[in-house]
């Protein structure tokens, strides 16, 4: 039995044990505090029927491994080239083959499809971000599921959660948000609004913490005046929400253990690190950071604390807009741009235009069916690594459970490109991967993040520590303004003159993929009141293009949104090729759709 960690981008991160004889069965290893006992269906199941690339390809034909990578050495040698990797915690090799950018004069990406906007606006308030240990979430009383789905995205978080007073914030009326003490069903892109408004009205009933502002926080009163900026009643009115609305969630937390577990889909807008900053911002009103039992959990920065062996300085692209057609040759380690990228009708022209597009993956997908060279990666078990995680403070080494003459790592693959280019500086992977594992000090027997601390910001705010937090104290939102090319591209895709309804889209994780992988969704979540049958087959439109898909009526909606999961086949035909304001992050959910029947 041999212990590792599963690969699956995911907060969980889970260690889990291997039995060589039954590779498709590994189970979650005992005593890892991060795990409920079982694991997920996408390790145990959809993992396994993924279509896996075996061969690798030339041109169309299957060739040999030594001859696919004199191809790519050709396609490297004198080009202007680009590498576009899939982002996520996959493993810490993954980045080595940023030593061959460095060596050749390549171009590497920048930013997030993920979470890019919301880690700039913690950035802005707290300096740096440190991870919310799951410890410390289950010393709370009160838990604030903030636009974030654990059943579905965070599993193994919920034995932390049990026994709490349970607050969910969501536009759809989540399996957790039947289960909370409360939901609020908040309007798309209005975070912003709720963070502020609660702080305003906490300190209009002087139940601020004034203990904690007075040393981490003496520019709280400049924060509650631009709180009053903002007129209550009209934004009320626009979040959809009232007075008692407000009244039910201040009760929740005025308790004195709060935790706010927040999600990436309050942030997938251009606004997005406004709605970490002011929740950032509501969080020290209160007094939670530095606290037992509280603090607020987003996506934390896994490699904070490290020194970074394939940290290179060298000339980035946007991962969000990526120009790929400015590039000779883009190499797309572990990623599908063609379909996971906002814009996907954009993104493919641009990929067409690559002279030599290389895919080094372990599936088939979109852009695997684009590339002039396939090179097949291996799996998690069957190279070693080191996996982190950005939900919890945990490293677990990832050790080879399988000898298979299938795929390449990605280390391999660097050291094969090093000797065809005549490179030289390359250490080996043993170096490499004890590099990582050294500076990660042990606890309870389990590695854990060189910058761990138990209880967060407890000494201040800043890397060092010892600085005060940043308030929130400015907020320009012009998406009404920005949407006045709606009409006109409307009318073009055939819509009449008069008003037809139009929807927030929302693109949340979904059970049984993850990203573009595995089992993946042709349907559109539309609540009854748009008046479509289920079955019903509809196009759906944005100003960036259209898709045909199949109806399913969700009565836990709001009368003003639609849902297509992250992954949907064509999903991402609607979404903007846009960066959000700071963190050069992805605004998938920036834009209203409006549907008709085929």
């Amino acid at each position: 039995m041999i212990r590792t960690a599963c690969p699956l981008d995911c907060w969980d991160a889970c260690a889990i044990t291997c039995d060589p004889e039954r590779p498709e069965k590994p189970v979650a290893t005992p005593g890892h505090p991060m795990h409920n006992g079982a694991l997920c269906a996408l390790l145990n199941k959809h993992m396994h029927e993924a279509p896996r690339i075996e061969t690798p390809r030339v041109d169309g034909k299957e060739v040999s491994m030594a001859e696919a990578l004199d191809a790519v050495a050709e396609a490297l040698r004198d080009s202007k080239a680009l590498l576009w990797r899939g982002s996520g915690n996959l493993g810490v090799m993954q980045e080595v083959t940023n030593l061959l950018m460095k060596e050749i004069g390549g171009t590497l990406t920048r930013g997030s499809l993920c979470d890019g906007a919301g880690a700039a606006g913690i950035i802005e308030g707290r300096g740096v971000n440190r991870q919310l240990p799951p410890e410390q979430i289950a010393k709370a009383e009160v838990v604030v599921v903030w636009g974030r789905n654990l059943p579905v995205t965070n599993a193994h978080l919920m034995p932390f959660i049990e026994g709490k007073k349970l607050v969910v914030i969501d536009p759809r009326r989540t399996t957790l948000a039947k289960k909370a003490d409360l939901h609020i069903q908040l309007k798309p892109r209005s975070d912003v609004y709720l963070a502020l408004m609660l702080a305003r009205f906490l300190t209009m009933e002087d139940t601020q913490n004034d203990a904690w502002l007075q040393e981490w926080g003496t520019e709280f009163d400049e924060f509650y005046d631009f709180t009053r900026t903002f007129r209550i009643k009209a934004i009320l009115a626009y979040m959809g929400l009232s007075l008692d609305d407000i009244g039910d969630l201040l009760t929740y937390l005025q308790r004195d253990r709060v935790v706010f577990l927040v999600g990436g889909g309050v942030q997938k807008y251009s606004i997005g690190h406004y709605a970490l900053w002011a929740i950032d911002s509501l969080a020290a009103t209160l007094g939670l950071f530095g606290r037992e039992g509280c603090g607020v959990s987003f996506l934390g920065s896994s490699r904070q604390g490290f020194e970074n062996p394939f940290a290179v300085k060298l000339p980035t692209v946007p991962v969000v807009t990526t120009p790929f057609e400015k590039f000779d040759t883009v190499l797309v380690q572990g990623g599908n741009p063609a379909e996971s990228m906002p814009d996907s009708g954009r993104v493919i022209a641009s990929l067409e235009q690559v002279k030599n597009l290389i895919y080094f993956g372990l599936y088939e997908n979109e852009t695997s069916r684009l590339a002039r060279i396939v090179i097949p990666a291996k799996s998690f078990l069957e190279k070693n690594d080191l996996r982190l995680s950005y939900g919890h403070q945990y490293v677990t080494p990832m050790r080879k459970a399988l000898e298979s003459t299938v795929g390449i790592s990605e280390y391999a693959f660097t050291a094969e490109i090093f000797r065809r280019l005549g490179l030289e500086g390359l250490k080996s992977e043993e170096e490499y991967l004890e590099h990582w594992l050294r500076q990660c000090p042990e606890i309870d027997g389990e590695r854990v993040l060189p910058d761990y601390e138990a209880l967060p910001y407890a000494e201040g705010f800043g890397e060092e520590g010892g600085e005060e937090f940043v308030f929130m104290d400015d907020f320009d939102d012009d998406f009404e303004e920005i949407k006045r090319f709606r009409k006109a591209r409307f009318a073009k895709q055939g819509f009449a003159e008069e008003a037809i309804e139009e929807y927030w889209l929302l693109t949340p994780k979904q059970s049984k993929s993850l990203n573009t992988q595995f089992v993946r969704s042709h349907r559109v979540h539309i609540p009854p009141s748009a008046g479509f049958a289920e079955g019903e087959r509809v196009v759906v439109s944005s100003e960036y293009g259209e898709r045909e898909f199949e109806v399913h009526i969700d009565g836990e909606l709001r009368d003003d949104c639609v849902m297509i999961p992250a992954g949907t086949v064509g999903v991402n035909t609607l979404t903007p090729s846009i960066l959000s304001e700071e963190g050069d992050g992805a605004c998938y959910q920036e834009v209203k759709v409006r549907v008709r029947r085929v």
